[in-house]
């Protein structure tokens, strides 16, 4: 039996990307559901760091592939930020400190330095080796008003001009096709698809 465990604890990751993956593995399960706790103290300087120390780090523990992402927010005006730290980005950590810290940060920008991209970091490991890893990303600008209740962290501000919507209000069917993990996954579905 083909197991794959996804190396983070946040539910909505775990949602998402057990969507997207169906049907690739016989069983995709959460680190929580595979009984491993272990945390990975994400220093690195760049996503794909950060998602290649999680991935190896479980992937040395259990017999199965692990996959394991790292995105997060970059908006132009702030010189890239909250980028790497975007989970962590406030004191508390927590969405709606981090929402709030966003969006007085980038009230003092203009319209035109508002231009964003989410970007996901994806490592496939095996036994303490990389098997796979890519890069995506998607790109909107961030809005000041919060609009939908989709997703999750930075969702509801994150709109997508050529849709008019926010990540908040796109359906996750959607999300689930356009967005910076969803291309991240796909390509990694493409990978493990190959090698069957």
């Amino acid at each position: 039996m083909k197991k794959l465990i996804l190396a983070t604890g946040n539910p909505g990751k775990v949602r998402e990307m057990k969507q997207i993956l169906a049907g690739l593995y016989d069983e995709v399960i959460s680190m929580k559901e595979a009984g491993v706790a272990v945390d990975v103290v994400e220093d690195a300087d760049s996503f794909l760091g950060n998602a290649a120390k999680k991935a190896l780090a479980i992937s040395q523990l259990v017999e199965c592939d692990v996959v394991a992402d790292d995105s997060g927010l970059c908006v132009d005006g702030l010189g890239g930020r909250p980028g790497v730290y975007s989970a962590r980005y406030s004191a508390e950590g927590t969405d709606e400190a981090n929402n709030a810290k966003l969006v007085q940060e980038v009230s003092q920008l203009s319209e035109d330095q508002r231009g964003a991209h989410y970007e996901c970091a994806i490592v496939l490991a095996r036994k303490g080796k990389v098997a796979f890893s890519c890069e995506c990303r998607c790109d909107g600008q961030i809005i000041l008003q919060a609009r939908g209740s989709e997703g999750f962290g930075y969702d509801p501000y994150f709109l997508l001009p050529e849709y008019g919507k926010t990540f908040g209000e796109i359906e996750p069917a959607v999300k689930n096709k356009i967005s910076h993990r969803a291309k991240a996954l796909a390509e990694l579905r493409q990978f493990a698809e190959q090698e069957k």
